[in-house]
């Protein structure tokens, strides 16, 4: 598919020429620290998605979840995020040592609104803070400490276009590849993608910590 490059918005200026101003509401909203509302809204997510940039520009958007409240708010200015078990390919914890920007966006099932947390963030081992985050004995093995500058509403029209949350548009697991049949089209057939299948879930919920 060609994309004509003269129809390739370029400038900040000619984005503001396409997009009307936000609105005084939409402007006030913005606060710098974590009050009780977003305190409640933090504690009632098991989800969220962390961006993060590395310094040659490196871009990562990855998913981090765990039972509601698995987010701990430690003062006003301050989350810690503990770093559950994944596939270690640490993309994010690489960018946040060389750019500490990052991007929070937490969810909560069946709430459409969504809360968006900007802010900087370092990697941390601290013996007393990894043993405060351990589950069934098992610590993580490091927790980000994110110092926040900018909290936020999300408006609903994403999450109400979408309709995430609608049982109903939910489709079976079954009408899209296994990740199984994924990783064996992505690896070049290195991985059987019927062995892999039959081993994911059992190892999954094994391995969760």
């Amino acid at each position: 598919m060609h994309i004509d490059d003269e129809h390739t918005i370029a400038s900040v200026e000619a984005l503001a020429q396409l997009y009307d101003p936000p609105s005084e509401r939409v402007r006030l909203k913005e606060i710098d620290h974590l009050d009780g509302i977003c305190r409640a809204f933090i504690a009632a997510s098991p989800f969220l998605l962390l961006a993060t940039c590395g310094k040659s520009g490196a871009m990562d958007c990855s998913p981090r979840g765990d039972q509601p409240g698995f987010v701990e708010v430690a003062d006003d200015k301050t989350l810690l995020i503990p770093d559950r078990r994944g596939n270690n390919r640490i993309d994010s914890l690489r960018n946040i040592v060389e750019n500490p920007a990052v991007g929070l966006l937490f969810l909560v099932p069946g709430v459409n609104e969504t809360f968006r947390v900007n802010g900087r963030a370092r990697i941390s081992t601290d013996p007393a803070l990894l043993a405060r985050f351990a589950v069934v004995g098992k610590a993580p093995k490091s927790v980000l400490v994110v110092t926040v500058a900018e909290v936020f509403v999300q408006c609903a029209r994403a999450l109400v276009r979408s309709e995430l949350w609608n049982p109903e548009r939910h489709i079976r697991r079954a009408d899209l590849p296994s990740i199984g049949t994924i990783l064996a089209a992505h690896t070049g057939g290195k991985v059987d993608a019927t062995a892999y299948d039959a081993e994911a879930a059992p190892k999954t919920a094994q391995t969760l910590y």
